[in-house]
């Protein structure tokens, strides 16, 4: 039996989760699990990258002293594009700015003037989000020109908690492939982006590829944790990655979504996808495991539902979410229809307050109840799912009959129905834990017990138990399509 730790990091939470690699079957345990959050302060948002670190290390001797186990092995993922930034001496400055920091916007429209979208995507491939670690970067620049000037070494996130087990400093492929700062092609940094903008190039890493063992764990380390013999393991280092290679999938002909509190919707190629088309989409290329790449549009997700949720727990009505999702079931179909990913859901105040505004600014009836907002939020989803999954057909020429739907998301059954509802797509759900899967078994490649994505999705179909959902009231379905697509006429006129 071999041993893994995967530590999956989320923008709301983080797990330890032990995995057990035997007779090609995976077995997981979550063994340590605790909250991450955005920390505001003086109107900026930023991550306490220390306090998560603690957690990682108390995750690591839960292991070595209340299991008993020692593992081979650790890797760590998290969210994509943010970063921090290291000095001369390998201390890093400050804490590092959060996706959804107001600054972001603002920057990605000053680039815009200075290098034309075109140009940006046909080198990157990538979609134009305004927390694109691009724009984050040049926002360093226009705004705090003197930290970033005593900057020597910029860290995505999970490269930095490489750096603290191991003071290995190097970034991983996936992860820099969702900065909009790589060249899809040629996976090494696009220094044309950097010259026209004024940053500094001298401070991205050397690109290392998933699976590469970057070393053991720092001696003080080791003596703080009693992991002894443990090697630090560069997986698909962004969470979407990971739980990408966790798909149960077989042949080519399906598509996926990565679901939690964002939606990442799409399908695997061998090559970059670049065209006018896909840029029209705002489909984004980036790097997966084993050569592929991961063709996909990011969608809002379960974002909506969550802060609808924390919404009401701060008026005293704190409902779980099968609760809520029970209440969607009992609330009448297609009240009103939304656009989950229209951008003043990107982070507003009071969600609720937004949904309603959304329906009032399109002409149809305001949610009242929290099975109306839920259902309104599911629907919302499902069909945003079908115009990716047509969008996805197009530009791929597949006819893409199956989809995949992993992560949390997947034990969301109401929403996995409306999913197969709205597509028309056999939908075929689990594992729920496909990221910390997807990181066990990248790790479990680098140590040489299995070849390749072939042999880990094998073990992936061993090793968990999946559900169908078929499609259902299509007609339906395709009728409240059609509204939607009048619905984002309206919002973009």
């Amino acid at each position: 039996m071999h041993n893994f730790i995967a530590f999956d990091l989320g923008a709301s939470s983080g797990r330890a989760i032990l995995g057990a690699l035997s007779d090609k079957k995976l077995k997981i345990k979550e063994i340590h699990r605790f909250p991450n959050s955005m920390l505001q302060i003086h109107g900026h948002y930023y991550w306490n990258i220390f306090s998560l670190f603690e957690e990682l290390k108390t995750g690591l001797k839960k292991c070595t002293s209340d299991l008993n186990v020692i593992p081979e092995a650790l890797g760590i993922d998290t969210w994509g594009v943010d970063f921090a930034l290291l000095d001369k001496t390998g201390k890093i400055i400050g804490i590092p700015f959060a996706y959804r920091d107001p600054r972001n916007s603002t920057a990605m429209e000053e680039v815009f003037k200075r290098i034309p979208k075109e140009d940006i995507y046909g080198s990157t491939g990538i979609a134009f989000w305004p927390f694109n670690s691009l724009y984050q970067l040049f926002a360093w620049k226009r705004d705090l020109p003197e930290m970033l000037g005593i900057a020597d070494n910029l860290l995505f996130m999970p490269d930095i908690f490489n750096y603290l087990f191991t003071e290995m400093k190097s970034t991983e492929y996936t992860f820099a492939s969702t900065s909009q700062l790589l060249n899809a092609n040629t996976r090494n940094w696009e220094m044309s982006l950097f010259e026209k903008l004024d940053l500094p190039s001298n401070i991205m890493n050397n690109i290392v590829e998933p699976g590469t063992v970057l070393g053991k764990l720092d001696d003080q380390l080791v003596e703080e944790t009693g992991a002894s013999d443990t090697s630090v393991v560069a997986v698909g280092s962004h969470d979407t990655a990971s739980a990408i290679v966790a798909i149960p999938g077989e042949g080519d002909n399906w598509s996926y979504i990565s679901s939690g509190t964002w939606s990442l919707m799409g399908i695997e190629s061998n090559k970059p996808v670049i065209s006018d088309k896909t840029r029209e989409y705002n489909l984004t290329n980036e790097g997966g495991v084993g050569n592929r790449i991961r063709l996909l549009k990011n969608i809002m997700g379960l974002w909506l539902l969550q802060e609808c949720k924390r919404i009401w727990a701060l008026s005293g009505e704190d409902h779980g979410f099968p609760e809520l999702v029970d209440m969607a079931e009992k609330s009448e179909p297609f009240m009103s229809v939304i656009d989950p990913d229209w951008m003043q859901f990107y982070n507003p105040p009071d969600m609720t307050d937004a949904i309603r505004e959304f329906c009032r600014m399109t002409d149809q009836p305001q949610p009242e109840t929290k099975g109306q907002f839920v259902r309104i939020i599911l629907e919302g989803l499902a069909l945003k799912y079908r115009q990716i999954n047509d969008q996805l057909k197009e530009v791929s020429g597949k006819s893409l009959d199956h989809l995949h739907i992993i992560g949390g998301g997947s034990q969301n059954e109401l929403l996995c129905q409306f999913a197969a509802n709205a597509t028309g797509a056999k939908v075929i759900t689990g594992p729920a834990e496909a990221t910390a899967a997807g990181n066990l078994m990248v790790q479990a490649m680098a140590m040489g017990y299995v070849k390749d994505l072939d042999e880990i999705r094998q073990v992936i179909r061993n090793s968990f138990d999946l559900k169908t959902f078929l499609p259902e009231n299509t007609m339906v379905w395709d009728d409240a399509y059609s509204k939607y697509l009048e619905i984002l006429k309206k919002v973009r006129n």
